[in-house]
């Protein structure tokens, strides 16, 4: 093997820990000697043993002494005390060779430190190797580890010509089955999901991720052979409180987390305060918000919140309101448009993607750029990330 086969074996096995090690980041290592690999491990899920000790472990059991060898880690082994004690000591307690790093860690606690406690030690570092393919496991721990905010990607889905309904208001189903499956796949990646109160009224979603049911039928299949699905916490933004008792959400709060967002202005009554103890009763934490100009919760300092609660990513599927709300807060940093292969039709009534009051000026708008495109069986998926110094 070549040792880009052996980081890309890595990195295949970090994105095994995907939905699970929140907000950890996603790490894979690969032990090699004389060109064989005789360890590997990832790290598995938040508060486990990270990758580096995972291989070591791993090839111990092996019945292989990994001193000399080298060892290929997706990123710089942390040389700190948390849940677990530093990779650094392992790797030079097992006499580790020579460490080929994927990506810096932006942690302020090892930045530079990790590799540089390494080479103190006696060994040899290489740095940035498949720096590239390596970041882009983790853009969701740097953001979050950067900004102490959570990374919030917006999903929606609509017809070539921009509706995500007809002009009666039906939305079932505008993409194909596998785009609906691939939703779980994404689903799981991310620590919450949010929705706006519009969507529960209107479909009385789960919003959990049902994918053992998808793998079963979907090319694409991810981290879920070991643990199953990881269920993010469920988030709604529902300014008046008008979400129904008996509703999916509220019934299963004890089963998957909620969170209900609600403007305090709007629920000092009597009746309201009443509701809200019942809801607790059924599971959900109901979240006083400010209002903001619109009269709706502020999505900016709910964002804030849950970053505190170390929530590090949310992948926001709402309606039109919800969806304007986000991008107008600036936290958005990636979006994923399904774009099925159907007209609608309907103008002004057919509900497009984004709603709101929209831009006056071209120069306004809330600028992007394409990352990725693919091919999801009759659909097309547009990965987009937020444009540098864009709004």
């Amino acid at each position: 093997m070549e040792k880009i086969e052996y980081m890309r074996r890595a990195i295949e096995l970090a994105r095994l820990g995907e939905g699970w090690t929140n907000p950890n980041p996603l790490v894979g290592a690969v032990i090699v000697r004389d060109g064989i690999i005789i360890g590997e491990g990832f790290h598995h899920r938040y508060g486990e043993q990270h990758a580096e000790r995972d291989a070591l472990k791993n090839c111990y059991e092996r019945g292989n002494n990994p001193a000399g060898a080298e060892i290929y880690v997706t990123l710089e082994p942390c040389c700190h005390f948390g849940k677990q004690p530093p990779c650094t000591h392992a790797l030079v307690e097992a006499g580790i060779g020579r460490v080929i790093v994927g990506s810096r860690d932006p942690n302020p606690l090892v930045h530079g430190k990790g590799n540089a406690y390494l080479r103190e030690n006696g060994i040899e570092v290489e740095e940035d190797f498949l720096r590239e393919e390596c970041d882009a496991l983790n853009e969701i721990f740097f953001h979050y580890i950067t900004t102490k905010m959570p990374y919030v990607a917006l999903k929606y889905a609509m017809t070539m010509d921009g509706k995500i309904a007809t002009c009666t208001g039906e939305s079932k189903w505008i993409t194909g089955e596998k785009s609906r499956e691939y939703v779980h796949v994404l689903r799981n990646k991310y620590a919450a999901i949010m929705c706006g109160i519009g969507t529960v009224l209107a479909d009385d979603p789960m919003l959990n991720c049902r994918f053992s049911e998808a793998e079963r039928k979907s090319d694409c299949k991810s981290s879920f052979e070991l643990y199953g699905a990881s269920n993010p916490l469920r988030i709604v933004c529902d300014s008046k409180l008008r979400i129904p008792e008996n509703c999916r959400l509220v019934q299963t709060a004890k089963e998957i987390p909620v969170i209900v967002a609600c403007c305090a202005e709007y629920v000092q009554s009597e009746n309201m305060m009443g509701k809200i103890q019942r809801l607790e009763k059924l599971g959900v934490e109901v979240v006083m918000m400010p209002c903001n100009a619109d009269g709706h919760a502020d999505v900016s300092v709910l964002f804030e919140e849950l970053g505190k609660r170390k929530i590090d990513s949310v992948l926001v599927e709402g309606g039109a309101d919800l969806n304007y709300g986000v991008l107008e807060s600036g936290n958005v940093n990636k979006i994923f448009a399904f774009i099925a292969s159907k007209i609608f039709g309907g103008g002004a009534g057919a509900k497009s993607p984004v709603g709101g009051t929209g831009i006056e000026h071209p120069s306004d708008c809330f600028a992007f750029e394409i990352e990725k495109m693919q091919k999801i069986g009759d659909d097309v998926l547009i990965e987009y990330k937020r444009k540098v110094n864009g709004k």
